[in-house]
């Protein structure tokens, strides 16, 4: 039986991270998805990072499927863009940008810490 500690390892192992200071430089740019994975209890508590979509892991396979015909979609989870998926330290949004990238999205990264490391690094949510 594999630990929560296995497939995040292995998860890590398969996916692209991306540094606060690399999504600082990108954020505002057009063809850039950013996703909060987290609950809606913690984004109503916390706030999300600037211009993010929120897409909670539990579902994230049904807004991500892009067929038109699929009630749940999400437009702004487009496999033509770059989408940063993150969570509140890294772990849920590892594991969701493992989920894209099986789904076949291939500009997938996480950000590396989540939110705690954009707040840590000076910059707020909203």
């Amino acid at each position: 039986m594999k630990s929560f500690i296995d497939l995040l390892d292995e998860a890590n192992a398969e996916i692209k991270t991306i540094t606060v200071k690399e999504l600082e430089l990108i954020i505002n740019q057009p063809g850039v998805t950013i996703i909060d994975v987290q609950s809606k209890d913690i984004i109503s508590k916390s706030g999300m990072i600037p211009n993010a979509i929120h897409a909670n892991r539990g579902f994230l396979e049904f807004y991500a499927d892009q067929r038109e015909n699929n009630p749940f979609r999400i437009k702004e989870i487009d496999s033509s863009k770059k989408i940063i998926i993150y969570c509140g330290a890294g772990g849920q949004g590892a594991l969701a940008t493992k989920t894209l990238q099986d789904m076949g999205f291939s500009d997938v990264s996480n950000l590396q810490g989540g939110s705690e490391a954009w707040i840590k690094a000076g910059n707020k949510l909203v």
